[in-house]
């Protein structure tokens, strides 16, 4: 039992000596194993820290080098607007409706060069322009958009960004209030390019947009071009003689005196619409139309102006197109990407190339009217074959230019 004894207590001495040693080397791995965590983790946080710097100091170069790219930009913003194409010319204004006229473009010209001047997109600064002159009702676009032969407001617009070629339309639309909204809101909440008539309108209502009653687009003026142009038609049909008009290419003149503004306030038969043209800070260009057509219209007929490629056009590498005229010949001659492929493909300016479509190509098919562009680096042309266009631009230094007349 003695010995039995002392070999348990040598077992037990033994045991606890080796399970001593063990639990020391545990904690001395331990130790070691947390040195070189604590050393590794200084390390890592030393690594994150340079990494952080490297980091703020690229997004500072690169913060930069978009400050200067804007500010080199921002010199070059520019607007360009137009009014409609037609029968103008200086014997038949007025002084008073050659001022009213002259104000709101003036009014639509300082509002776009607002947002641009504030940093907007081109994008934005056409929308708020054109809404100037869709509630104005000297144009022929919103509220002073003239009325089909069935005596309905139809209208179209379209707006095209030169950036992505995203683009959105609406025609034949009679309940919103402004259709280049419902063109954008096209473009950018649908899958869709065009959308028409009825549905145009449900769309524009399950988006928010202002739907107003029909009413809202009543003008008188426009109302009683209207009637005189029922009644032209009627004398035409019935072969009066002595009260069928005279038509003259693109004018149509009544026999009578109280016609004379009339004809300017209805900037002829074909002719009114109205757009704009934008170049941002960004370097960022983009088109937007809006008109009420043609008066006495028929059909659901649809002109050039929600059509992307023949009223409107915009493409950053070359130029960004708002037309104006006889909707039918400008959808032939595809005016707006023709003029930008001239500049693409043969390296036409944009003068050069917007002459080449309004004054000898469509001429030559008999087409009237003119368009507003302004190309990438902010130059601007305004050619048309009609009689007058109501047209401005504005550039960086705000000072507005406004031409009515062809000389």
């Amino acid at each position: 039992m003695l010995f039995l004894d002392r070999v348990t207590n040598e077992t037990q001495k033994w045991l606890s000596e080796r399970i001593f040693l063990g639990i020391y080397r545990d904690v001395c791995q331990f130790r070691q194993k947390t040195t070189i965590l604590t050393v590794e983790k200084t390390r890592l946080n030393q690594l994150n820290g340079m990494k952080k710097q490297i980091y703020l100091f690229f997004f500072l170069l690169t913060w930069s080098f978009a400050g200067v790219a804007q500010g080199s930009q921002a010199d070059k913003i520019t607007l360009v607007i137009h009014g409609g194409a037609g029968t103008i010319t200086r014997k038949n204004m007025t002084p008073e409706m050659e001022k009213a006229y002259t104000a709101t473009l003036q009014k639509a010209l300082e509002t776009g060069y607002a947002v641009l001047k504030k940093g907007g997109t081109s994008l934005d600064a056409i929308e708020a322009t054109i809404h100037i002159m869709e509630e104005s009702p000297l144009f022929n676009a919103g509220k002073g958009a003239v009325f089909t032969h069935e005596g309905k407001n139809e209208l179209d617009a379209s707006i095209m960004e030169g950036k992505t070629l995203a683009a959105g339309a609406v025609a034949g639309v009679t309940t919103i209030k402004s259709p280049i909204t419902a063109a954008r809101a096209v473009m950018e909440q649908s899958e869709h390019v065009m959308l028409t008539g009825k549905g145009a309108e449900e769309f524009a209502k399950e988006r928010g947009l202002e739907i107003v009653d029909p009413s809202y687009f009543y003008t008188e003026k426009r109302w009683e071009g209207l009637q005189r142009a029922l009644e032209r038609e009627k004398s035409e049909l019935d072969h009066t003689e002595g009260t069928k008009p005279v038509r003259k290419s693109s004018q149509v003149v009544v026999p009578t005196e109280k016609s004379v503004e009339d004809l300017i306030f209805l900037e002829g038969k074909k002719f009114g619409t109205v757009g704009c043209v934008a170049l941002d800070s960004y370097g960022n260009l983009a088109a937007g139309t809006s008109t009420g057509g043609m008066t006495n219209k028929r059909w659901n007929r649809i002109g050039d102006a929600p059509i992307i490629g023949a009223g409107t056009y915009a493409n950053n590498e070359t130029c960004a197109i708002s037309a104006t005229g006889h909707g039918e010949y400008f959808i032939r001659a595809v005016v707006g990407h023709d003029i930008s492929a001239l500049m693409a493909y043969k390296g036409m300016t944009l003068q050069a190339a917007a002459d080449e479509v309004v004054m000898k190509k469509l001429v030559k098919m008999g087409g009237e009217g003119g368009l507003v562009a302004v190309d990438k680096d902010g130059n601007v042309a305004m050619p048309f074959n009609s009689e007058g266009m109501y047209r401005g631009y504005i550039k960086a230094d705000g000072k507005a230019v406004i031409g009515i007349y062809k000389d």
